[in-house]
């Protein structure tokens, strides 16, 4: 094996993440990045190799990234500002793939939820993404089949966590979550994964534009079978909501349906404990936990 194949193998995963498939504006960002990079590189009289020695990564995952095939990570645009004198200009190129090196239908979801003045939220199979902890949420996506390399794994997490923000936008949206009381008794990552969990979720509740509803599994007449609902509103007044049993799942954004789901919701929400209670109801089970 020669140096570059063990660079690379042992930096692949460190010098950037693969472009989705299907991901043609992600696509044409990464390309153009890359033969920036080339441009810069070639002007410095630097071939793929020697280069690639200088920011530690081997020829062939330079040209890699030089070809638009992997996003490079933001430390490798500084690396390579440093080794062409560039004074800041190739690490200027950070902003250009910060949202890229998400998955695309993340960052269309966190654009959506940038917009939202107002979200109703049931979840019935895991925790709301929004209201995860990063290691709750890493240990939560080790679960899933076929198994998230580690480059995949951390890029999800990273994605997971930056949409939390808009949890403590000012002014803030208006959040309502019902959870069902399965999705806080199972021990994704262990119990301490959970009790940590546990704990974000009475802070988060504590937030004053945030109420956390607990759907007890003794109910058996609350119309939430069919799956997940998620209804967002702008403040024009428009709104989107997608749910598992209807539609084919596809996000809507007509009034006719966005009432159907927001029909459902209400009643979900009329039927689980009320943030009061869901309070104690969590506090009982970290207690316990």
């Amino acid at each position: 094996m020669s140096v570059n194949e063990e660079m690379d193998g042992a930096a692949a995963e460190d010098a950037g993440w693969e472009v989705e498939p299907g991901d043609e504006s992600g696509a044409a960002v990464v390309a153009a990045v890359g033969r920036q990079l080339k441009l810069w590189r070639e002007a410095k009289g630097l071939n793929a190799a020697d280069f690639g020695s200088m920011v530690g990564y081997g020829e062939d995952m330079i040209r890699k990234i030089e070809r638009g095939d992997r996003i490079p990570r933001p430390e490798y645009l500084d690396n390579a500002d440093q080794v062409v004198g560039a004074n800041g200009m190739v690490s200027a190129m950070k902003k250009d793939v910060e949202d890229v090196r998400y998955p695309k239908k993340l960052r269309n979801l966190a654009k959506l939820e940038a917009r939202a003045v107002e979200f109703s939220l049931y979840s019935n199979f895991n925790v709301h993404g929004l209201l995860q902890t990063e290691e709750f949420s890493r240990a939560l996506l080790r679960t899933w089949r076929p198994a998230y390399g580690p480059a995949d794994l951390e890029r999800y997490v990273t994605a997971r966590v930056k949409r939390t923000a808009v949890l403590k936008n000012d002014p803030g949206p208006e959040f309502s979550f019902v959870q069902e009381e399965a999705t806080l008794k199972r021990p994704i990552g262990g119990k301490m994964v959970l009790r940590r969990q546990l704990e974000h979720l009475l802070e988060v509740g504590d937030l004053p534009n945030v109420e956390i509803q607990v759907m007890p599994t003794e109910r058996a007449d609350h119309p939430g079978t069919a799956g997940l609902i998620e209804i967002l509103k702008f403040g024009d007044g428009t709104g989107v909501g997608r749910s598992d049993g209807d539609f084919n799942g596809r996000p809507v954004s007509d009034l006719k349906r966005l009432r159907i789901l927001e029909l459902r919701y209400g009643i979900i929400r009329s039927k689980a404990l009320t943030p009061v209670e869901s309070r104690d109801f969590i506090e009982q089970l970290l207690g316990e936990t």
